[in-house]
């Protein structure tokens, strides 16, 4: 039992400085990463980007940390192999084209599937912070259209379920 305890004590003082010596583990530490801001042409409003990781090698998938001020949001798009979002706080709202608006709040997981026509944002009167993860088809992740007119985000949304 004591070599077992010793051999575990081994390890775990050999892996805390950063646990980046384990060959293929990589760790990206908090406050670490680039935050951005969104390009112009494709978001309204303030929008800040924090890409948690991006594709290496054969990988696809990406994931970014995205902050919407009050308000702001994509514009239309669309994404060859589809999208799913993680809303971590504030609220906020998305639709599909021909849709209704829908709000989305902490802990709301949306998929949105391939090719469908899209935006997603803050309410007008509340930050919201989601996590994007989407993969990349031959290099391009999303293919970006028009910009959402501004009567869309202010429609009422569709009433979600209360929750208990």
């Amino acid at each position: 039992m004591k070599s077992l305890i010793a051999t575990a004590t081994l390890a775990l003082t050999m892996l805390e400085p950063g646990l980046a010596a384990e060959p293929g583990l990589r760790v990206s530490r908090a406050g670490t990463r680039a935050v951005n801001n969104a390009p112009a042409e494709n978001f309204t409003g303030s929008v800040k980007v924090e890409m948690l990781f991006t594709p290496t090698g054969p990988d696809r998938a990406s994931a970014g940390s995205v902050s919407f001020s009050p308000g702001a949001r994509t514009a239309w798009h669309t994404h060859p192999l589809g999208q799913r979002l993680v809303v971590t706080s504030g609220i906020g709202r998305i639709q599909r084209w021909g849709g209704p608006v829908e709000e989305i709040r902490v802990g709301d997981v949306i998929e949105i599937p391939p090719h469908v026509k899209h935006w997603h944002g803050a309410a007008p009167d509340t930050a919201m912070t989601h996590i994007a993860i989407t993969e990349m088809l031959d290099g391009k992740a999303a293919d970006w259209l028009e910009k959402v007119a501004d009567e869309a985000p202010q429609q009422q949304p569709q009433q979600q379920p209360q929750r208990r």
